[in-house]
Formats: C-alpha cells, sequence, structure tokens
C-alpha cells in the first residue's frame, strides 16, 4: 500500500486586495482562511514524508482535481455560498471518488443550518435554549422565547451576524434585528434565549476505531474518542463584551480587548463530565466524522446549553480555538493535522489497521 501520497490542501482564501462584491454582507467570506494557514497546514501534513499542493475551493476546482489527481485532499474549504456550502467540496469530491478527510456531505449540510442542528438535537434530548425561526420577519413570537432574545443568521458560521445589536430586548427591537439578518443575508433569522452564562467550547477527535489508524492510539478513549480539555471563552474582556462576534473572533489570542481564552476552563468535574458528554453527543447525532468542535454556554441557572457545532473547525496554530484546546494538554499542531488526515484516510481503505495489544486483566 503506497506510504506516501500526494495531498491537495481544499480551501478558500481571504484576499484583502479585492474588494466584496456588491450587495453581500459587510462580514461576507470571513470564515474564509488566510494563506499563512494554508502554509502551516502543508508543512505539518509533509513532516510525514507527503507532498502537498494548495488548491483554491472555487468554480475551477473540478477542473483542477481532474489535472491535479490527487491521493486525498484535506478538506478545509467554507464554499462560495448557498444554504449548505460547507457540503459543497465534499459532494464533488464524493462524486469524483477522491478521499477526504473530514465529515461528509450530510454533516457538513446539516451543521451550518442552525435551526435544523437545533431541531435534531431537542428531538434526540440534547439541552438547547429555546428558539425560533423567523422567515419573514413578522411571525408571532412564541410564549416560552422570553426577552433578552439573541438573533443572528439561521445559516452562518464565524460570528457573521453577529454584533453589539444582536441582544434585542423588546418587540421593537427584534422586529428590526429579525428583517435586517433577513434582508442582509437572505436567509431566515434564528431567534433565542440570551444566555447570560459562562462559554465553553469542546473539541472532539476520533471515532470507534481511532486506535487503529492514529499514530498516538494512547490519545483515544476507549469508545475511539478523544476529548480535549474544555477552552473557557472570557467575553467579558472583550472588545464586544458578553457577545462572541466576528470583531471578537478576528482578534490575536492575547491583546487587551481580545476574549480570554482559557484551557483548561476552570470548572467542577461534575460540569466537565456534562459539557464533554454533549459535544460527543451533538457530535454523533449530525453523523460527524473525525473532528467537531461545539459551542455550549451556560443559562441564567447555570445549566449548559448547547448551541452550535463546526463541522470544519479552524486549524490556524496557537490562534484557532481547536488548536489551542491541543496545545493545552501538549499535543504538536503537526501530530493533531496528521491525525486528523489518517482518520480520514483510513476510511478510503488507504491504511492497514495497526494491530493493537492484547487488553490485559481477565474477562469474566
Amino acid at each position: 500500500m503506497k506510504r506516501y501520497w500526494k495531498i491537495a490542501v481544499l480551501a478558500n482564501i481571504k484576499d484583502d486586495n479585492h474588494p466584496k462584491p456588491e450587495g453581500v454582507p459587510p462580514d461576507a467570506f470571513s470564515d474564509f482562511d488566510h494563506i499563512e494557514t494554508i502554509d502551516a497546514l502543508r508543512a505539518a501534513l509533509e513532516t510525514d514524508g507527503h507532498s502537498t499542493l494548495f488548491i483554491q475551493a472555487d468554480k475551477e476546482l473540478p477542473y483542477a482535481l481532474k489535472e491535479i489527481q490527487p491521493d486525498i485532499c484535506f478538506n478545509i474549504a467554507e464554499g462560495l455560498g448557498g444554504d449548505a456550502r460547507e457540503a459543497q467540496v465534499p459532494a464533488l469530491l464524493e462524486m469524483l471518488g477522491i478521499p477526504y478527510t473530514g465529515s461528509r456531505v450530510l454533516a457538513n449540510g446539516i451543521s451550518l443550518d442552525k435551526t435544523l442542528t437545533k431541531r435534531i438535537w431537542r428531538d434526540r434530548r440534547l439541552p438547547v435554549a429555546p428558539f425560533q425561526e423567523f422567515i419573514l420577519g413578522d411571525e408571532p413570537l412564541r410564549a416560552e422565547l422570553k426577552f433578552p432574545l439573541f438573533v443572528k443568521p439561521a445559516r452562518e458560521g464565524t460570528g457573521m451576524g453577529v454584533d453589539l445589536n444582536a441582544i434585542v430586548n423588546n418587540e421593537k427591537e427584534l422586529r428590526e434585528r429579525a428583517q435586517y439578518i433577513i434582508n442582509v443575508y437572505q436567509q431566515p433569522a434564528l431567534v433565542e434565549t440570551f444566555l447570560p452564562g459562562r462559554e465553553f467550547t469542546v473539541g472532539i477527535l476520533g471515532r470507534a476505531d481511532a486506535k487503529l489508524f492514529s499514530r498516538h492510539p494512547e490519545w483515544y478513549e476507549k469508545d475511539g474518542f478523544h476529548r480535549f480539555p474544555i477552552l473557557e471563552l472570557d467575553t467579558s474582556r472583550s472588545v464586544t463584551p458578553w457577545v462572541y462576534t466576528h470583531a471578537a473572533k478576528s482578534k490575536d489570542v492575547g491583546p487587551e480587548d481580545a476574549p480570554g481564552y482559557i484551557c483548561p476552563a476552570d470548572i467542577d468535574p461534575e460540569l466537565e463530565k456534562k459539557l464533554k458528554y454533549f459535544a460527543l453527543r451533538a457530535h454523533q447525532l449530525l453523523y460527524t466524522l473525525d473532528v467537531s468542535r461545539t459551542d455550549i454556554r451556560l443559562d441564567e441557572e447555570g445549566n449548559p446549553r448547547v448551541m452550535e457545532i463546526n463541522t470544519l473547525p479552524g486549524l490556524t496554530p496557537d490562534y484557532s480555538d481547536l488548536c489551542l484546546q491541543a496545545k493545552a494538554e501538549g499535543i504538536r499542531y503537526e501530530d493533531l493535522v496528521l491525525d486528523i488526515l489518517y482518520l480520514g484516510a483510513s476510511r478510503w481503505g488507504m491504511l492497514e489497521p495497526r494491530e493493537l495489544p492484547p487488553e490485559t486483566g481477565k474477562k469474566k
């Protein structure tokens, strides 16, 4: 079986030299990556002998893939628009029969739709805050929704459409904000109970057979999953206090007006256990594969409420939440990236499973 692969890193790149097209939101393309992230990913992948190249995930991607014929794609592409844009590249790769990393089409399509995701979680008894989707903006407000409320686009990520005006305190503010989201982002507005408590994010890596294909089987628990240390986001000190906006997310780690990133979070063992359980359950219910990051916030009574999941978590060294969590427990960036690669490759039959030492101890 081939030892070294030609890996295409697929991503959408921020281009600050070109103005945004007319008619798009002010924060459009904010979840695209910088070329420095691509360079870091490629360098990490090449540490194990592979060759890499970068392909921009634009309309030329199908032709570039046919010409280059990579062995596998490392996918972090956000997509070019539409209500399931993060599923565009996985769908193309499935159609072309090209192996790739991370979640497949369905999980990437559903996870960006926050309303649909919450409905799935709620129906399977995961704790979510009361919510309602506004399609027209004049729908009657459901009785269980009490002010203050939080309003954001139903199908965006990276804090898009979220600023200090996202918190609304009365009917007039609600209608104005919902109409703004619907008009500017051309999609429904998600309205949910504002959660005033502490905010956490929980990274998950692996699957049931992860130990058979990882270079670090010791990372994974008996069920095949690795739960990263919980990271707390202290937004009280950020440029947008108590609201994790795109402006706050764009700040480098450390400056005075950036959020605080505390990892591992200072929480009691019982809360830690709950957060990790909810994150894994959220991951599994959407059929997410290999890697994800789930955001959870406490309500006014201190109860965890699952907010959203990122099936394409950022991988910028010393910046992205998942990378900060890995660093906090001594996992090198290169090893994190390579494990994501090998977990993906193993699903396509590109790796032979390793032999694990027999478990010690007598069985009854």
